[in-house]
């Protein structure tokens, strides 16, 4: 069966995540550099970048996995990926003037855009429906 749009788009969004999350495990300071700047070397930033890979990357492999049993699986999958974007876009608000000037909007609206397309997705992923292996 061919997907659905949600479920392709989950599918993306976890793919997205594991991306993301190999990426802050290998190379923290490419990671950092554009939410915090100078500071993102140190290595108290490389170390908390890697966490959040870490995050990102089981919440991807999660809703993978979750995917290939049904769209009701994945929805609180991909629910929980927008709650950690929105978490982060929060922190990012509350520290917006300490950030880099030249970064610090596309941070705030890839955080922010990030978690509503997760929470629409979540919403879009229909019950019970399953359309087949990932």
């Amino acid at each position: 069966m061919t997907p659905t749009v949600p479920r392709r788009l989950a599918q993306l969004i976890a793919l997205g995540r594991i991306g993301i999350g190999c990426t802050a495990l290998v190379a923290p300071t490419l990671m950092t550099r554009p939410w915090i700047g100078d500071g993102a070397g140190t290595a108290d930033a490389r170390l908390l970048a890697r966490t959040m890979g870490g995050r990102d990357l089981a919440l991807g492999i999660g809703t993978l996995r979750a995917l290939t049993v049904d769209d009701a699986e994945a929805r609180p999958w991909v629910a929980l990926a927008g709650a950690a974007d929105a978490v982060d876009a929060t922190v990012t608000i509350l520290a917006f003037r300490r950030l880099p000037p030249l970064t610090r909007w596309g941070i705030l609206a890839s955080t922010v855009g990030a978690a509503l397309v997760s929470f629409r997705v979540a919403v879009a992923l229909e019950p019970g429906a399953d359309t087949g292996p990932v």
